[in-house]
């Protein structure tokens, strides 16, 4: 009897699995319809239909060449419930003006909850101001700058630049710098972040490409047609959740241990960690929830900046010539090291990596979601649960905020006529690139005076000559992400300069 009742179980179990599955497809088809899946103007056929990409390399260059052609710089595509601006007015509306209007919002921290936690970069109210004032008073102080300095010019000398040194003396071998500068930035940002060498530069490291992983994957949750899409997969744990969770394990385990080891070391430490741990106290979740997400922000957005910055320079050889010169001046015949003070100096420099961060910003938009209904300064309507979206990559190629050279990679126009001095943006919402008001980047000086310090420390040194093919020379194509990442990389020959 016992044998003849277990198919009647197994059969009774797959009965309910399918009616669940059944029953959460059709909760996928009502929510689309509440979407308004069916939206036949323009800008929702070609988004549905993908007809977009017969113009564009990228979604970001559709989405740009619409707001250029929006009188409002403003459009709705309404089968994301997505508003996407390029108004600085409505920018400034946005993020300052109506800012508790627009918090990220339950939609975008389901996102990325299961790898950032409730870390600073996913939670809106008390927790984030708490988190905010926390790093301001740690970032903020001369002690971390002279910190994460000491550590760029370690990994520099003892890593970076002896691997070029080699790759230069094998012609015929390229080069990624785009994965250089992610696995530089990431044994940087674990060391500043909290205390840990993954040796990415030299070796292989489990705990590096677990975080990328994570990364990519909370990424493409982002662009399913539904939440209920990947929802689905994590109830199942099956594609790609399940290989997040797996990923995900191992970060926590990584993060939990070096957490553990601090508390069993009583020496003053400077990383992030330690001065958290000493005004947190042992609140580990939360720990490990702030230092995943500053590690995400500073690795991430750096190397996406110095991709960029090396492709443009590259292609452009009179700015490499500008920035050398400037270098000889300031710098001096001296290659060994660079100091803070030195960094500060280098003003055309700093033009051209705030032009670079222009037209192609680490971030290219940043969405938050409406609280309430709202008109956007520019009029548009905004209705509450509405994803509202600005798009700093649009606007770096905005013709009414740059002028008809927008296009143009042109660091002079950030320099004074006559004293050739860097003049900041005059208007933050303008060049929203670090964020602004109230969210605006804590850690912008940090990441300039890393950028600029692995910039002259590498062009100074040495010839950098893309090899990608010609459409790719004139376009970069980039892939879903949290941030700006050249697909297939930047391949490069290095060549030691005499």
């Amino acid at each position: 009897m016992e044998l003849f009742q277990l198919p009647t179980s197994t059969t009774s179990s797959s009965s309910s699995f399918f009616f669940i599955l059944l029953l959460l497809l059709l909760i996928l088809i009502f929510s689309l319809w509440l979407r308004r899946w069916w939206c036949n103007c323009e800008i929702c056929r070609a988004y549905v239909t993908q007809s977009w990409r017969d113009k564009f390399v990228n979604l970001s260059d559709w989405y740009s060449d619409l707001l250029s052609r929006s009188p409002t710089q403003t459009i709705h595509v309404h089968v994301l419930g997505n508003v996407i601006t390029a108004n600085p007015g409505s920018v400034r509306h946005i993020l300052k003006s109506n800012f508790h209007n627009y918090p990220k919002g339950k939609p975008f921290s389901s996102i990325l909850s299961d790898f950032l936690g409730h870390g600073i970069f996913n939670v809106d109210g008390p927790s984030w101001l708490f988190q905010r004032k926390l790093t301001a008073s740690s970032l903020l102080l001369p002690s971390s700058s002279s910190f994460l300095t000491a550590i760029v010019l370690h990994e520099l000398h003892h890593r970076l630049l002896p691997l070029l040194l080699s790759s230069s003396s094998s012609s015929a071998a390229a080069v990624d710098l785009q994965d250089l500068f992610r696995r530089f930035s990431f044994d940087t940002m674990c060391r500043f972040s909290f205390g840990l060498d993954p040796r990415c530069l030299l070796d292989v490291s489990e705990f590096a490409q677990a975080f990328d992983l994570a990364s990519r994957l909370s990424a493409e949750r982002a662009m399913a047609v539904s939440p209920l899409v990947w929802k689905l997969q994590r109830f199942f744990n099956i594609g790609n959740e399940r290989r997040m969770k797996q990923a995900i394990r191992l970060v926590d385990a990584v993060a939990n241990q070096v957490i553990t080891n601090k508390r069993n070391h009583e020496e003053a430490e400077e990383d992030l960690l330690s001065r958290f741990m000493r005004v947190v106290g042992n609140d580990d979740v939360f720990l490990r929830d702030i230092i995943i997400s500053f590690l995400l922000a500073g690795r991430d957005t750096v190397a996406a900046a110095l991709t960029s910055f090396f492709w443009l320079v590259a292609k452009h050889r009179h700015v490499q010539s500008e920035i050398l010169a400037e270098a000889s001046r300031v710098l001096g015949p001296d290659d060994d090291s660079v100091s803070y003070e030195q960094v500060e100096k280098l003003q055309y420099l700093q033009a051209a990596v705030y032009e670079s961060m222009r037209l192609y910003p680490p971030i290219q938009f940043d969405s938050k979601f409406a609280q309430s209904d709202d008109v956007l300064p520019d009029g548009t309507p905004v209705r509450k649960g509405d994803r509202v979206t600005y798009h700093p990559y649009a606007m770096g190629r905005s013709e009414g905020i740059w002028g008809r050279d927008c296009l143009d990679f042109k660091p002079e126009r950030w320099l004074r006529s006559g004293s050739g001095s860097f003049c900041p943006p005059v208007n933050p919402f303008e060049y929203p690139v670090f964020q602004a008001g109230l969210r605006v980047c804590l850690g912008k000086e940090m990441a300039l005076v890393e950028m600029k310090t692995v910039a002259v420390s590498l062009l100074r040194r040495f010839h950098f000559n893309p090899t990608t093919s010609s459409d790719d020379h004139h376009h970069p194509r980039f892939s879903p992400g949290l941030t700006a990442t050249f697909s297939g990389g930047l391949p490069v020959l290095v060549r030691q300069r005499n």
